[in-house]
């Protein structure tokens, strides 16, 4: 069941988190691809954005929102940790991030690069996630979780604001789900207006397990995406959105990601990572079958991949 007290942010929250960011992220650019799928297409280029990702639209909306703090904090497979790292430097503050051994190089040496620390532990981002709110309760920095906050949410929500003025006639939005916190953010923003479709791996159904059980549980995560969408188990603010709003949820292998990976490159020259593709992967693969005419809006949320791979 969901927790009566846990609740999803409110188109209000996402407008109040377009205003307080405005400037600081990069509005990424739509455009329409009519030569990869039988249907009227449009790909949101949020890989475009500053540090690769959606990621630092929640982490300005979280940091701005507590005034400015003089050190952060944060737990993340990557991504997250990119953002968190941005956004401080940026502001001037103190970054200490938190990332599994397991996590990709090329991330990793992202967060040193903007004058982060790092620590290095486990395997996994439940790992590092639990020492890193052990550290923030001894130094008493500010806590940026990758999902599991309202203001994190609402400010990824800005995608879906953006989306909607690009694309005013949008039907369905396409989202790769981790813990919740895009999904979470489009979801309330459209609040119904539009469907919303998860799509996550067969071997990280975070989403997917949360809306079947009724409420978030933990997962056991192996996937080719798990870097960027390993959670193990559903935030709450984002859960109660996605349940709010009537969340369609959907699975791919990762071979299906792998495909939407190589087409993305191949006919686009677009370098996802295999996040990144995920959405995609769950149109091109036929987990999600839109009907005739009906206007897909896909979100290629990140592009940090080594070039090698």
């Amino acid at each position: 069941m969901i927790d009566s007290r846990v609740t999803a942010p409110a188109p209000a929250d996402i407008d109040a988190a377009a205003d307080r960011i405005r400037g600081r992220v990069r509005v990424t650019p739509i455009i329409d691809v009519d030569d990869i799928a039988a249907i009227p297409l449009v790909l949101k280029l949020e890989l475009l954005q500053h540090t690769g990702s959606f990621k630092v639209r929640g982490a300005f909306n979280r940091v701005l929102s507590a005034g400015g703090p003089p050190e952060v904090i944060a737990a993340s497979g990557g991504n997250h940790g990119l953002a968190v790292a941005y956004v401080a430097h940026r502001l001037r503050l103190r970054a200490d991030i938190f990332v599994p051994t397991t996590a990709p190089a090329v991330k990793v040496d992202g967060i040193r690069s903007f004058g982060a620390d790092v620590t290095l532990i486990g395997t996994s981002y439940a790992e590092a996630l639990c020492a890193s709110l052990a550290r923030a309760e001894q130094t008493g920095a500010l806590m940026v979780h990758a999902y599991d906050c309202p203001d994190v949410v609402a400010g990824q929500g800005t995608v879906g604001r953006e989306i909607e003025e690009q694309v005013p006639d949008v039907d369905t939005v396409l989202v790769a789900t981790g813990g919740g916190g895009l999904i979470g953010g489009i979801a309330a923003w459209w609040s119904g207006r539009a469907r919303i479709v998860s799509v996550e791996p067969y071997g990280a159904p975070t989403m997917h397990a949360a809306l079947a059980a009724g409420e978030p549980v933990d997962v056991s995560v192996d996937s080719v995406a798990a870097d960027s969408l390993g959670a193990r188990r559903a935030g709450g603010p984002g859960f109660a959105a996605a349940v709010s709003a009537g969340v369609v949820p959907v699975l791919v292998t990762d071979d299906d990601i792998r495909a939407a990976r190589a087409l993305l490159w191949n006919r686009l020259r677009i370098a996802a990572e295999p996040g990144g593709a995920t959405a995609l992967a769950g149109l091109l693969s036929g987990a999600y079958r839109p009907d005739a005419g009906e206007r897909v809006a896909v979100v290629v949320c990140g592009g940090n991949a080594s070039p090698a791979s």
